[in-house]
């Protein structure tokens, strides 16, 4: 097992302006970024760079300090099981941090340890404002750093720090749950959550604990589906917690509930829904709606699927701009989601081989990666069901 060294690196920052061409400009250093790089390791390519708006891991570092990981991380390495949560073989978060559902603050630490061990290039404080194809056949990334040159660029900027924004009357008066340092900070001890996907349960157990009484509105009737893919239904780890919360009297949940708005007199909050129900609380009620793929950021280099999320080849490839992938939570390939670690991680090995081809490279390192579940390409088995 990997062991990896506690003393953090200097962190690089970019001050002026670059014209060194690089071979693969990966743009964000959490874990698709850091894994991607990684990949890229294995392939033997060694010019590239990663570009960071903020430092390693940073999403994880702005969840709230009682949100945990749904995906259990276990030490199963010698066995030829690699953990839920790392993003390359000989890792384990488990092993490191000693954890098996890592907060957001511990998981950060393994990802930055990741990278001061394998000597990732990242490059911190460097915000990626454009990405477009220059006559030369490369790409130009404009930072706020000045221009960076790449023959190939991986979008791996991830989700979390772009929540969705509610379109109901009355959304500023929400708190999105990405925007709570800690759920001790809500106020208050009637809550109204409206969303009750993972998110949505999260906040719901957490205020829960603290004795306050929540109710939670989603559209549909999540905690009761029974689907294989724990993309579209909750985690055991969600309902175990969820049944505990809902034992101790203090949960409510409200099936089939369209929020049409939320007013607010003085320190009281309404939600109102599209049946004509009203669900009062004494504190901002709080959106656990999602995220916007950050992919948002340069929209006009990919098509957009009907889901709102980017059209890919089967290299998870934009259609409409060359050489420009895709990693990280909003890649779909058809109806097959990659919205997990241990799931967009089998993807990054597809990425780097279809980049190391048109290198004029062997790619043939690569195929280690089969043994560890990272290199998913042939999609015929994510249909298979459970029999019990």
């Amino acid at each position: 097992m990997l062991f990896v060294s506690t003393h953090p690196r200097k962190k690089g920052t970019v001050n002026k302006r670059l014209t060194r061409t690089y071979d693969v400009l990966i743009v964000g250093a959490g874990p698709a970024g850091l894994g991607m790089g990684l990949t890229l390791q294995t392939l033997g390519l060694k010019n590239f760079v990663l570009l960071e708006r903020h430092e390693v891991g940073a999403s994880f570092r702005r969840w709230p300090r009682e949100m945990r990981m749904i995906t259990p991380s276990f030490n199963s390495q010698a066995f030829g099981c690699l953990d839920l949560n790392a993003i390359a073989p000989y890792t384990s978060p488990a092993y490191t941090l000693k954890m098996e559902h890592p907060d957001g603050q511990s998981y950060a630490t393994y990802l930055q340890l990741v990278s001061n061990y394998f000597k990732l290039p990242v490059r911190s404080g460097v915000n990626v404002k454009d990405v477009y194809p220059d006559a030369d056949g490369n790409f130009q990334v404009h930072t706020e750093n000045g221009d960076w040159r790449a023959r190939f660029v991986i979008w791996a900027a991830g989700e979390y720090q772009y929540p969705k924004q509610p379109t109901f009357p009355g959304g500023e008066f929400c708190l999105h749950n990405s925007q709570v340092s800690s759920w001790q900070d809500v106020p208050g001890q009637r809550v109204v959550v409206i969303g009750g996907f993972e998110s949505g349960i999260d906040a719901t157990v957490n205020l829960a604990r603290m004795g306050k009484h929540v109710q939670v509105l989603e559209r549909s009737k999540v905690q009761q589906r029974d689907g294989q893919d724990p993309s579209t239904s909750l985690s055991p780890y969600t309902l175990e917690r969820l049944r505990e919360a809902m034992a101790n009297g203090h949960v409510e949940l409200f099936d089939g509930m369209e929020v049409k708005g939320v007013t607010r007199v003085g320190n009281q909050f309404t939600v109102h829904t599209a049946g004509g129900e009203q669900f009062n609380a004494d504190t901002p009620p709080i959106l656990a709606i999602g995220f916007e793929s950050s992919a948002r950021l340069i929209e006009s280099r990919f098509a957009w699927r009907q889901d709102g999320l980017p059209e890919l080849t089967e290299q998870d490839e934009s259609t409409l701009t060359p050489g420009l992938f895709l990693v990280g939570p909003s890649v779909r390939q058809k109806e097959v989601i990659f919205c997990f670690i241990y799931k967009f991680r089998q993807r990054f090995a597809v990425v780097a081989n279809a980049i190391g081809k048109r290198l004029g490279m062997d790619t043939e390192p690569l195929e280690e990666l089969r043994a560890y579940g990272m290199y998913l390409d042939d999609l015929s088995c994510c249909s298979q069901t459970c029999l019990c």
